[in-house]
């Protein structure tokens, strides 16, 4: 995915010229102060087909239009890449079968996650059958990409990530189900170590083709929702024996490499903050306030060692006037020496106006300016 560099003049403290993204990003990770903090938020499909009707021109990307941070992401399939079919349609949801094994019903005009109703892997037999299926062959990657918009991305600044895909969350949701991953991180810790370090196994030869044939990229991130409200899926004791070293392996990885490691994990998260800490994540996001995540607190204690992306309540969306009044109170404390991305603590939904939205970005630039 490809979003566009905000259009923003001033400059910052020390008579700063307007920087490129890249050069923000590379700023803040430093902890330093760029001149504002960039802004990268995310709609969902149909807030955009909202925004649409309310001005958006059909042929103009979203974050083009709005003035965010020009981001660049490379992405590879290390899926068992089963057949994707659609077996039902309607004019308000579909039923496809994924790459990953996985019965979903989708909405065609409403956010929100997929409904899950079936999975191919569902034991250890399933599991090595599909295993068989992962191999990291370069037909993998998306090569037309790269060639077509790398040289375009790194010109114009971009922040490049290599988006990963493998550990806890994205187990249980896409492949294999919630509660057979749960009970199985308990009664056959092997099986589920094996599923998350093959994953994991499968990123790191995709993209160190894709890092070989000289497309390098910036950062490496993942989602891996850990929480929930107000607690986790699982112990610190279990997620330091099963999650935490392959969390630790690809964070090694791409700090051999001099990439920054950021980490997307929803719900409340603080009890392996610390650990998130030790095994040297950079950055994490999204800071889920209505689940419990209070982002000042995070910025007072670890602020010298992590940077943070996102922390505004994204139900205060509601009411743009509220979610200003809360910017106003958070973005000054969260920007102090750099270190912070101005996001939602989840993503936009299609509640939000064209105009509420363009409200939003004008007082993300406002606040997060450094001048």
């Amino acid at each position: 995915m490809q979003t566009a560099v905000g259009r923003f003049g001033k400059a910052g403290n020390h008579d700063m010229k307007e920087m490129t993204t890249a050069e923000r990003m590379q700023r803040l990770y430093a902890h330093k102060e760029p001149d504002r903090a960039p802004i990268i938020d995310s709609p969902w499909d149909s807030t955009v087909e909202r925004w649409q009707q309310q001005g958006l021109p059909d042929n103009v990307d979203y974050a083009d239009f709005l003035g965010m941070d020009l981001t660049a992401s490379i992405r590879a399939d290390n899926s068992p890449r089963y057949p994707v079919r659609v077996l039902e349609e309607t004019d308000e949801f579909r039923v496809i079968t994924s790459q990953w094994g996985s019965t979903q019903k989708l909405w065609s005009h409403a956010g929100g996650v997929p409904e899950f109703i079936d999975f191919i892997i569902k034991d250890r037999d399933s599991w090595n059958e599909a295993k068989q299926r992962m191999t990291p062959t370069p037909d993998r990657i998306d090569w037309d990409n790269l060639k077509h918009n790398y040289r375009s991305w790194r010109k114009n600044g971009a922040w490049i990530t290599a988006s990963f895909w493998f550990g806890f969350d994205v187990t249980h949701s896409w492949m294999v189900g919630t509660e057979r991953v749960l009970m199985a991180m308990i009664t056959d810790p092997e099986w589920v170590s094996d599923m998350f370090n093959h994953m994991l196994e499968m990123d790191l030869a995709l993209f160190q083709q894709v890092w070989d044939e000289g497309y390098e990229f910036d950062e490496i991130h993942w989602p891996d929702d850990m929480g929930y409200k107000l607690s986790q899926f699982f112990s610190v004791n279990m997620y330091r024996d099963l999650v935490k070293p392959v969390h630790k392996k690809a964070a090694d990885w791409a700090h051999e490499k001099g990439v920054k490691v950021k980490l997307h994990s929803c719900g409340d998260i603080r009890p392996f903050v610390p650990d998130l800490v030790d095994l040297g994540i950079d950055m994490l996001n999204p800071l889920e306030v209505k689940a419990g995540v209070d982002p000042i607190a995070l910025k007072r204690e670890y602020g010298d060692r992590l940077a943070f992306h996102g922390g505004l309540n994204a139900v205060l969306y509601d009411d743009i006037d509220v979610m200003i009044a809360e910017m106003e109170r958070v973005v000054p404390l969260m920007k102090e020496n750099g270190g912070y991305i101005i996001g939602s603590d989840h993503s936009v939904p299609d509640s939000v106006s064209l105009s509420d939205f363009q409200r939003f970005m004008e007082a993300a630039k406002r606040l997060g300016s450094y001048e």
